[in-house]
């Protein structure tokens, strides 16, 4: 079992039928045709099953409008719906859409045929070539799902030789084994497969795993190396029980472990996820391969450093290649090489001294916070350098503040001004009222002074900020005709508030307003 040099996969994508039985999860039609569009121009997967037979009046109308897409671009034979051995009635309901390809769900296990359909394998044999025979007389391609042919192949495997020689050389055009219960594990993969290979090498096999046991990927790959034809995935993972194989995952590990090829366009594998992600309200997790959000942030410093230097903490998955880039997270783990990596893709060019002052800023955060945003370090920077203009005369020493139920927040505070520290304690309406009422309180009863009132308090979130990240608070203080407006950023709503405080303090200190 070699790498696969050449060898072309087709894939089929399953996210419309097999897909939607994910718990929860009810495509609209409208939806369907948006979703199967861009899975058949923009993702290029080879073919498509869109639904079941027989299912619902609204289901009808899905399949009818992908088909009608379909037939005016030429693809109609992408387009496949599973349909049942049930006396012409799926293939009549196929054919009335305008579907060209029928996926016949037969039984491939003993036990399936016995005791589901309460028939001899050669009764549902025989039932099997009426339905060929029929949709072939519309002109429709028959592919054949052998359900549950993994317990089959573990169980009874003769009934499933017995199937298959009554069924290879009628005009089926593919079989599609699948592991209906996720049962396989990649050895048992490669001893069935083989098997089935070398007994029917004129047949067009794909194989359709399921993830109960997390080995749809690795026995889709172990199904590939045998020499199976074709792959079927869903965008997501999307399936009934734990889903099936996630096409993103199949994509980049048929084509960089083995080197086979597929039609896949894979710079739009991340909007195809996240367009199923909306219409399916199933989150996609942060940490999934290829598709997740997290996957191209690099947190520790020294692996920026290491890009930084010829890329020596990159693999095969670039995020260019899917339409992506990397990021370099901030926090208390980033480090300076990953704030020097974000600065510079801003464009922002910083003096040492002005780089360290913005990594232990960011520190800082990181410590209250998980995530700081390339988008917050603007913000942070401006921060940080308008902070540090001017000597501060108004330092915070320390501080406490408490809200209990029932009772006004209190504030403890500390600061030193001029050198020397001064305390006052006091309530009010709110953690920052107290604290400003506790600092006027030092101002007027040991300095003898006072500093401007507040005019308006806004908080929000920085523009293109997270909101698990940064609070921006904007105060403006009115004395007389004369307003200011100064500005404080932080995790913390009340910490923000604070530092706009000092900042005017500062800036009164500066033009020797309580000399």
């Amino acid at each position: 079992m070699g790498k696969q040099e050449n060898v072309i996969i087709e894939i089929m994508d399953s996210t419309l039928r097999d897909g939607e039985q994910t718990s929860g999860v009810s495509f609209l039609p409208h939806e369907k045709l948006v979703i199967a569009r861009k899975l058949l121009t923009d993702v290029n997967v080879d073919r498509i099953e869109v639904a079941s037979a027989r299912v619902s009046t609204g289901e009808k109308n899905a399949v009818t409008m992908i088909c009608k897409y379909a037939a005016a671009h030429n693809i109609l034979e992408r387009v496949e719906v599973l349909g049942f051995v049930d006396h012409h009635q799926s293939i009549d309901w196929i054919h009335a859409c305008g579907c060209k390809v029928i996926n016949m769900l037969a039984k491939g296990s003993l036990k399936h045929c016995t005791h589901q359909l309460n028939k001899s394998p050669d009764e549902h044999i025989l039932d099997i070539k009426n339905e060929v025979n029929y949709a072939h007389s519309l002109g429709m391609t028959v592919n054949l799902y052998l359900e549950d042919w993994s317990s089959g192949m573990q169980d009874s495997p003769d009934y499933v030789y017995h199937l298959m020689d009554a069924l290879s050389n009628i005009g089926i055009r593919r079989f599609l084994l699948p592991d209906t219960l996720g049962i396989l594990h990649p050895l048992q993969c490669v001893e069935f497969l083989r098997k089935m290979i070398k007994r029917y090498p004129q047949c067009h096999f794909d194989f359709h795993a399921h993830n109960d046991y997390d080995l749809a990927v690795s026995n889709s790959l172990a199904a590939v190396l045998c020499g199976v034809k074709g792959i079927h995935v869903t965008v997501n993972g999307l399936g009934e029980r734990c889903g099936n194989a996630p096409l993103a995952s199949v994509q980049v590990i048929l084509k960089d472990m083995y080197h086979a090829h597929t039609n896949i366009h894979e710079n739009r594998l991340n909007e195809i996820s996240h367009l199923v992600e909306g219409y399916s309200g199933i989150p996609v997790a942060p940490n999934t391969p290829v598709v997740g959000e997290y996957v191209f942030t690099q947190v520790a410093g020294v692996h920026a450093d290491g890009d930084h230097k010829n890329n020596l903490y990159c693999n095969r998955l670039l995020p260019e290649r899917f339409g992506r880039h990397r990021e370099y997270a901030l926090g208390k783990n980033s480090g300076k090489a990953n704030i020097v990596k974000n600065l510079q893709d801003l464009g922002l060019e910083l003096t040492p001294e002005q780089t360290k002052a913005v990594t232990q800023r960011i520190t800082e955060l990181g410590d209250k916070k998980e995530l700081v945003t390339q988008e917050d370090l603007p913000y942070i920077v401006n921060d940080v350098l308008k902070h540090n203009i001017q000597e501060e005369q108004v330092k915070l020493v320390s501080y406490m503040v408490s809200t209990s139920y029932g009772l006004k927040p209190i504030a403890s505070i500390k600061v030193n001004i001029r050198g020397s520290d001064y305390e006052a304690d006091s309530t009010g309406d709110g953690q920052y009222d107290a604290f400003v009422k506790a600092l006027r309180k030092i101002y007027r009863e040991k300095l003898n002074k006072e500093f401007p009132l507040l005019d308006n308090y806004a908080v929000s979130i920085p523009p293109g900020g997270r909101t698990d990240a940064l609070v921006q608070t904007i105060i403006t203080w009115r004395e007389g005709n004369k307003i200011w407006r100064t500005r404080g950023l932080d995790a913390d709503q009340t910490e923000a508030a604070i530092k706009a405080t000092f900042k005017m303090l500062n800036q009164f200190e500066s033009d020797n307003k309580f000399s």
